[in-house]
């Protein structure tokens, strides 16, 4: 048997592992070190157990070690840990507080603010899970209690939180970065302008929404005064300030995406403190989460690392390339084939695992088409974040169900969702088809 069959064994095996709901990182993991394993005990033609098993665990070792050790992963508990600590310090809520204020008497004016809301927590969080589960809790009760139907409560806040993934700092521009060895700087700048088009397309979902129904957000009589309004507004600068530094930083070359982030968390605990909005305990408590969170993100890295070592060993990305090039296909066919592919996986598949599966074969066959990869990453991630509000299994619509309980079942929140979905797609075909959507401020920074 060659390497490149035993390649197409791991995958079919990885896929039935994962249908099992085996976790990401013991599935790669486990089926790289027996593949790898398998290679070399085979490849002379005799079975050499002993070699294989030395071979294999200089593989899985040094993969993961390197990987462990390495200067733009330990951004990531930086980057979770400012958004632990931001929410404690009640910085990341003043945006949706300052955004409710100002926009409370437009007709869907609290679900325009929870987008808003869910956009600017996003900016420092870098999570869409975290995003959509604590912009949850606050902004769709809030709405029910309001009137405001179940079907647009939840969709908003479950649509909303898909920005974390694209609005820089993402954990998942992160991992892109470290695995195609692209500027996680450029990506994150890239993620900037078809964030907030999104965002913008989200707003404009909700205004037509309410207009052509306008029983589903009744009118509210709270009125702020002007006073109270620019107070809202000043409340919000320390989250201002926070996305100012990670991007202005970056853009104008004053930091790395990493020290952008060191800077980033020392600021929002010393503004918490300062402010006194947060506590030691609370300081304790984001730290423990932030040590759960990354250790979970970093197995599932450290896996990925192994798997895509023994994807590698067995040249099942260049038969795919070479059966692609001798199609013939178009980049437009090609682009719609790894549409469907991210599409498909992503209804039942979690971002993550989606990425470190893909990405081995993917990237290989985006360079044969000499495809730029800081494009080719915010597509992924788009596609990434369209997945976590597709059914059947949409992470952000279970997450918001979860929070709201009883009060706006599964299939409303799908329901509503659809909507939302329609302008992410359109989202998606301007970012493939002008592709300087992404790239103009990466190359301005340049």
């Amino acid at each position: 048997m060659d390497a490149s069959t035993i390649g197409m064994i791991a995958f079919a095996a990885v896929l039935i592992l994962l249908a099992l709901r085996v976790p990401i990182a013991f599935t790669l993991a486990a089926i790289a070190t027996v593949g790898t394993f398998f290679i070399f005990a085979f490849r002379t033609g005799t079975f050499m157990p002993e070699r294989a098993i030395r071979a294999t665990t200089s593989m899985v070792f040094s993969n993961s070690f390197d990987l462990i050790h390495s200067y733009d992963l330990s951004m990531i508990p930086l980057f979770v840990a400012l958004g632990h600590i931001a929410y404690r310090a009640d910085i990341t809520t003043k945006i949706y507080h300052a955004a409710k204020v100002w926009l409370t008497r437009l007709p869907g004016g609290v679900a325009m603010a929870s987008v808003m809301g869910c956009g600017g927590f996003s900016a420092i969080t870098g999570s869409s899970i975290a995003c959509a589960s604590t912009m949850g809790k606050i902004c769709t009760p809030e709405m029910l209690r309001m009137g405001y139907d179940p079907r647009l409560a939840t969709a908003s806040v479950a649509a909303g939180g898909t920005l974390g993934s694209l609005i820089p700092p993402s954990v998942l521009f992160i991992i892109y970065g470290i695995f195609t060895e692209t500027s996680i700087s450029s990506l994150f700048l890239a993620g900037v302008l078809p964030g907030l088009l999104t965002l913008a397309g989200f707003i404009l979902v909700i205004a037509v929404w309410v207009w052509w129904s306008p029983e589903i957000a009744p009118k509210t009589d709270q009125r702020y005064s002007t006073a109270e309004r620019m107070r809202a507004a000043l409340d919000s600068w320390p989250a201002v300030l926070l996305f100012v530094v990670i991007i202005g930083g970056i853009y104008g070359g004053i930091f790395t995406a990493t020290e952008a982030a060191a800077v980033c968390v020392v600021a929002a605990t010393l503004i918490g403190f300062a402010q006194r909005k947060l506590t030691l305990q609370g300081l304790w408590d984001a730290v423990k989460e932030t040590c759960i969170q990354t250790s979970a993100i970093f197995l599932i890295a450290a896996a990925a690392k192994i798997f895509v070592a023994f994807v590698a060993l067995t040249g099942v990305a260049g038969v795919i390339v070479g059966v692609v090039t001798d199609a013939e296909l178009s980049l437009l066919l090609l682009m719609v084939c790894i549409a469907a592919i991210y599409l498909l996986l992503g209804m039942f598949l979690d971002p993550i695992g989606i990425m470190v599966l893909t990405l081995p074969l993917m990237i290989p066959l985006v360079e044969s088409y000499d495809l730029n990869l800081i494009w080719f990453g915010v597509v992924v991630i788009k596609l990434l974040e369209i997945g976590l509000i597709t059914p059947p299994v949409g992470l952000n619509v279970f997450v918001i169900a979860n929070v709201v309980g009883r009060d706006a079942p599964i299939d409303k929140i799908f329901a509503g969702i659809t909507r939302f979905l329609s302008v992410d797609i359109i989202v998606l075909i301007l970012i493939m088809s002008f592709p300087m959507i992404s790239l103009l401020i990466p190359m301005g920074a340049q």
